[in-house]
């Protein structure tokens, strides 16, 4: 009987592992579509029925094209980074508390928060081993970004957890039936918006890459299957990003559709701000995570406290 579960769990992570996938490919469909209207241009519209095969066509000239890596390259870090990276990616996704597994993630929050901490070494370690100057100046300012708004994410979500008193992530739907979150944390909700779009390097903090106009930040050494592995890793970050949102602040998971459509709706939010908004300055990311929301968050935690002592 054992055996059979650890069979089910595996065969449900796999699933799971693929959904997350699919979903990814779609989402980088998504975001060129919606750009391309926001730019008023078609978006991808070639391979397959209005470009809906390109995310495959994508993966299949990434994956098939030549490695390539610096002479200098500390070789086994460079290559190992981000397959790292995207693993970690994966492992998060273990947290949601689907059903056909029957797993209930008692320390879930715990657990997001280690494999978030972990996710800025591969960052580090690729635009180190990289032994390129951009590729290392992009990895700095990557991880000091990425660990400025840990914090504002860790304090923001402990008000949360205030009011739920545990660190389960299926507790959430308990307590979103009559009211949402986002209604009685209203800023607290735009402050966790932000903080993951910084801490998902997304426009407008996409400092460490700076599409249209500096080298690619820590990634700009890697082509082919490298650069796919660290870009399935932001957007699968992303997607997850988007769920735990939804989690926290819009009711909670249900098995609905009406809960898929509130998750695309979020993912859609950091498409749409990529293709509105101008890109922060440097000093201004930081200056927003350390004297804007950690003050915020903190004050709301004390008032949330109260809140619940009160009640």
């Amino acid at each position: 009987m054992f055996m059979n579960d650890i069979i089910l769990i595996i065969v449900g992570l796999l699933i799971l592992v693929l959904g997350v996938l699919i979903g990814v490919a779609f989402l980088t469909l998504l975001e060129r579509k919606v750009l391309g209207y926001i730019q008023i241009r078609k978006g991808p519209n070639k391979v397959g029925l209005i470009g809906i095969l390109q995310p495959f066509s994508d993966a299949i000239k990434l994956f098939t094209k030549e490695q390539t890596f610096p002479m200098y390259s500390n070789y086994f870090s460079y290559y190992f980074s981000p397959v790292i990276s995207f693993i970690l990616s994966l492992m998060i996704w273990m947290l949601i508390p689907y059903y056909f597994n029957l797993i209930s993630f008692n320390l879930g929050v715990l657990f997001f928060f280690c494999c978030t901490s972990l996710g800025v070494y591969t960052v580090m370690i690729a635009g180190w081993s990289s032994n390129s100057n951009y590729a290392l100046l992009g990895g700095l300012r990557s991880v000091a970004q990425t660990i400025s708004y840990e914090v504002s994410l860790a304090l923001i979500f402990m008000s949360s957890l205030i009011m739920i008193m545990d660190f389960n992530l299926v507790k959430f739907s308990d307590y979103q039936n009559i009211i949402w979150f986002m209604f009685i944390m209203f800023p607290l909700s735009l402050c966790w918006l932000s903080s993951s779009m910084a801490e998902t390097n997304r426009t407008p903090f996409d400092f460490a890459e700076g599409e249209s106009e500096l080298v690619s930040g820590f990634n700009v050494e890697y082509s082919s299957g490298g650069f796919a592995l660290i870009f399935l890793a932001e957007y699968s970050s992303i997607l997850f990003m988007s769920m735990l949102f939804v989690l926290i602040y819009l009711g909670g998971y249900d098995m609905s559709l009406y809960f898929y459509l509130k998750l695309v709706f979020i993912s859609f939010v950091f498409i749409w701000v990529r293709g509105t908004l101008p890109r922060y300055r440097y000093d201004k990311l930081m200056y927003l995570s350390w004297k804007s929301y950690l003050p915020i968050s903190l004050n709301f935690l004390l008032f949330y406290m109260g809140f619940k002592l009160f009640f």
